[in-house]
């Protein structure tokens, strides 16, 4: 398990109260206040528009505070032991609403709970919170329900910073907690991916002193529906997680506060409806908003407050300011069928902050190979941008995949860039036409040994994609894209 801050590459910002950052038990039981005395913490506006914080802050040391049983769900066993009433103690930071995509945008962020073997060497932490996660795995639901049943009947003042429909973001939170302390030895993955989730917090309003409830509420459910094997070691290692994970994620968000806002306010000038469910939209942000050819962002519409979704620009950076994104409408989708079907020109919507590592590496001469699937054609073609923009001729080979002839929505432009540039190649690849699956059709080619390769794409694509890559000589050092759960596997 890594330890200490100061071993990892994460922001040197600090916090209130970090002394002691190598052990004891960081976050502190958020008092309950009786029926009808004021919250002590900031208001939240409508839509999760609080005002950032100035910083972390130091929670005032009080004791544990009880709540009326009647007003409890069946209570867990106790949660992870705390600080001595008056020891001064860090507050850890919330995880609000963990970051979400549409379902028709692959997952970057959040891999599945998988009860896999360990790897050789783990960390006695680490098999503790495997072994915590392989028994509450059955009952996930049972466990998400509980930990937002605690969190709401304990704290009922954060639940205006959770969408008002909770159906959608229900799991959202509770896997992303889970996701990170499963891959609590994996350090280079797992301090990039709490980073992101650190900064993009930023955008719900949280605050440091929220994190001590999520703890708590987190510790509770997991003492329940763990309870055939949970002891006071096993607690020790979840609180020692979390205390870690919270640590880097307010690091990333005390630093991001020094040079960004929590969101930027965009306007959406034109809205081209390529298909019958896919818009390429493009927004003016009211201010300068830096980000790299291949990343993505967090997106809010005015019709569904605080409900966030990811999207990949589909341009690198270009002089006038403006973003464009591709958005296929998916059943039930509430971002995505807004944004397709009713969105237009001057209706203004909100961006998180950027964030994503398949940017590509400019120091280097290697050929692209980029895989490309559906609406993930939108960072790949922001790569191709973002090569011929710096006069580069190194190699770049696109294989765009597709089901049909139909969803090659972006198959124009694609084309007229390969007129201009030389060195670039693309190639459709159509699953009605030759029953060939995009991961495969690169064995056709190549040899792709001395490529950097790129995938963007629904989840199967990019499991399947990395495998093909990994067969054919590419080393996994040299894959890149955003999909948590495979980086981990191409880390392993």
């Amino acid at each position: 398990m890594f330890e200490a801050r100061h071993t990892m590459d994460a922001p040197t910002t600090t916090s209130a109260g970090n002394e002691g950052a190598g052990g004891g038990s960081w976050f502190t039981s958020v008092p309950t206040r009786p029926p009808g005395e004021p919250s002590a913490e900031p208001p939240v506006a409508p839509g999760g528009q609080q005002e950032a914080s100035q910083g972390p802050r130091p929670a005032p040391a009080q004791p544990p505070g009880r709540i009326p049983p009647a007003q409890e769900p069946s209570r867990p066993q106790e949660s992870a032991q705390l600080p001595p009433t008056g020891q001064h103690a860090a507050p850890r930071p919330f995880v609000p609403p963990a970051e979400q995509s549409a379902p028709d945008a692959f997952d970057r962020r959040v891999p599945p709970q998988r009860s896999a073997q360990p790897p050789p060497g783990a960390s006695p932490d680490a098999l503790r919170i495997r072994g915590t996660m392989a028994e509450v795995g059955p009952m996930a639901d049972k466990v998400t329900s509980y930990f937002y049943a605690l969190l709401f009947v304990r704290h009922p003042e954060l639940r205006s910073l959770f969408p008002a429909a909770m159906d959608t973001q229900r799991d959202r939170l509770l896997k992303a907690l889970l996701t990170a302390a499963e891959h609590i030895d994996n350090t280079p993955v797992l301090v990039e991916y709490l980073q992101n989730l650190g900064r993009g917090h930023r955008k719900y309003g949280t605050h440091a002193g929220h994190y001590p409830a999520v703890g708590e509420c987190l510790i509770g459910a997991l003492s329940k529906y763990a309870s055939a094997i949970w002891d006071p070691e096993t607690e020790a290692a979840w609180v020692r997680a979390y205390t870690t994970m919270s640590q880097v994620m307010i690091d990333a968000a005390a630093a991001d506060e020094l040079r960004a806002p929590a969101w930027w306010h965009a306007e959406v000038v034109t809205h081209d409806l390529r298909t019958a469910d896919v818009a390429v939209v493009t927004v003016r942000p009211n201010q300068p908003y830096p980000f790299l050819a291949g990343q993505y962002t967090s997106l809010e519409t005015p019709w569904w407050p605080r409900v966030w979704r990811h999207y990949s620009f589909a341009s690198a950076p270009r002089s006038d300011g403006l973003l464009t994104f591709h958005v296929k409408a998916v059943p039930a989708g509430w971002v995505s069928n807004a944004l397709v079907h009713r969105a237009r020109p001057g209706d203004v919507i909100r961006l998180g902050p950027a964030a994503g590592s398949m940017t590509v590496d400019h120091s280097r001469d290697n050929g692209l190979l980029c895989l490309g699937g559906g609406t993930g054609i939108a960072p790949i073609k922001a790569l191709v941008e973002d090569i011929a923009d710096r006069g580069s001729r190194r190699p770049v080979e696109v294989f765009y995949g597709a089901r049909t002839d139909h969803d090659l929505y972006d198959i124009d432009t694609l084309l007229r860039l390969q007129q201009s540039h030389p060195w670039l190649s693309v190639r459709a690849i159509v699953d009605q036409q030759a029953n060939l699956q995009l991961p495969d059709a690169i064995r056709a080619y190549g040899p792709w040994s001395e490529y950097d390769a790129y995938l963007s794409g629904p989840p199967g694509m990019i499991r399947n994609g990395v495998r093909a890559l990994r067969d054919i000589g590419i080393p996994a050092h040299r894959i890149r894209h955003d999909s948590v759960e495979e980086l981990v596997v191409v880390c392993d």
